[in-house]
């Protein structure tokens, strides 16, 4: 199973042509993919057309729905952005923080095309799904 982030959905939901979106697309009823429940809302709340909200809502509902935070994932998404930031890496948003730490820590492979998630990658263990085809 995979973990898919939002720029991943973003870019599939577009029909941008990447990479990840192209993986994604190649995944959808094959593998298991999971989606968290924060991706789950960032994705959703970009829809203006109520059409294709309910559209992205019942494919979206379909995978696997898991909540990315709590304490424990919160104390360690605060301790991997320090870690992160004493190398001279200043990660922008806390969501991406919060999204990688679930993944290694629940060793879910992450599709993404957010370079924010690069220095996980790099320094933290973040396995990188579409590194892994």
């Amino acid at each position: 199973m995979i973990l898919v982030d939002s720029s991943v959905w973003i870019d599939y939901f577009r029909g941008n042509a990447t990479p990840q979106a192209e993986k994604l697309d190649s995944l959808l009823g094959v593998e298991p993919i999971a989606i968290g429940d924060l991706i789950l809302a960032e994705v959703l709340q970009g829809f203006t057309a109520e059409r294709d909200f309910n559209q992205a809502r019942t494919l979206m509902a379909s995978l696997v729905i898991v909540d990315l935070c709590g304490r424990d994932i919160a104390i360690q998404a605060a301790r991997n952005f320090r870690s992160l930031r004493t190398l001279g890496v200043t990660v922008r948003k806390t969501i991406d923080t919060v999204i990688a730490t679930h993944c290694i820590e629940n060793g879910l492979p992450l599709l993404y095309g957010d370079r924010d998630f690069d220095p996980f990658v790099t320094h933290l263990g973040l396995q990188s799904a579409l590194a892994a085809s």
